[in-house]
């Protein structure tokens, strides 16, 4: 009986180091570890989705409106935090160019052509600082979390960005937040607050995972930013009197205000616009996203 019992807990020890070293070992060259941590850089593309340009028609949702011309480079850096290959906690930087400008509508004779006639545009350097975790269902739900060359992945977050709308007159950049275009803060439209240029958005997207190397891996990612503001390229709502800009700005900004809050007649000088006019659309926020490609360095595997 007690050899028995002996024989039985040695079989036992002799199964969990087996299964422990299944576990240990990554390859024949590195050691395997529960936790890992990854270095590593972003570079890709950025768009927005605001009241400016946009596609033929009435306005629509997403991408059916998005003018994929205005795509600019983006890049960033990044760290994740991995367990199991199936959770990552990552901290990551981006930084890039998002514009849109309703001349892109010139040529249309659609419902759009309003937009063409409202004659607007704008550019913003958009930075950002993101906290997101990645969900790897193929690995959760697979019998063992091991390492996998290929896996798909959810990610999404919380971050701060900043933004902070231009646009061009007579070959002048000029910074809009500063003219309350649309009355933002005057006591005549008490409901249009002053709005901040730093914010916080919501990224939420979807990637796929390269396992190059035991030391190298490699993302395709889209995410996408919700934001809480209308006001990314400084068109929201609906135009106001233009006399109140001497009232609230110094005579230099009243200035510039008054030949920015409406552009329409610098392509027809006979239009006249009245208070209250429809400038932009308040009913949806405006957002950016990202297509970025992450090359990162694993750290944690050490050589056997």
């Amino acid at each position: 009986m007690k050899v028995h019992t002996v024989y039985l807990l040695f079989l036992c020890c002799l199964l969990g180091k087996l299964s422990f070293a299944q576990d240990y070992f990554y390859n024949n060259r590195y050691y395997e570890n529960d936790f890992l941590f990854e270095v590593g850089l972003s570079a890709g593309a950025i768009n927005c989705l605001t009241d400016i340009g946009g596609r033929s028609g009435n306005g629509k949702k997403f991408l059916k409106d998005l003018n994929w011309q205005n795509t600019k480079m983006s890049g960033g850096i990044f760290v994740n935090f991995s367990y199991r290959y199936a959770l990552c906690a990552r901290l990551e930087f981006n930084m890039g160019n998002v514009m849109a400008y309703d001349s892109i509508l010139k040529n249309d004779r659609s419902e759009a052509r309003s937009r063409y006639r409202r004659n607007l545009c704008f550019k913003s350097r958009i930075t950002e600082l993101l906290l997101l975790a990645e969900l790897h269902p193929l690995v959760i739900f697979q019998a063992n979390s091991k390492a996998s060359t290929f896996s798909p992945y959810l990610v999404g977050g919380i971050g701060l960005f900043h933004f902070d709308p231009w646009t061009c007159l007579n070959g002048e950049w000029i910074a809009l937040n500063e003219l309350h275009t649309e009355g933002q803060g005057f006591a005549e439209y008490s409901e249009r607050e002053v709005y901040k240029l730093t914010q916080l958005n919501f990224p939420v997207g979807v990637g796929i995972q390269f396992e190059c190397s035991a030391l190298l891996n490699l993302r395709v990612e889209l995410l996408h930013r919700i934001t809480r503001t209308d006001y990314l390229d400084d068109v929201s709502t609906r135009y106001i009197d233009p006399s109140l800009f001497q009232k609230y700005l110094s005579p230099g900004q009243a200035s510039y205000a008054l030949q920015l809050h409406n552009r329409q007649r610098e392509l027809d000088p006979s239009v006249v616009v009245t208070p209250g006019a429809i400038r932009g659309n308040s009913s949806r926020n405006d957002s950016y996203f990202t297509v970025q490609c992450k090359l990162s360095l694993v750290i944690g595997r050490e050589r056997r």
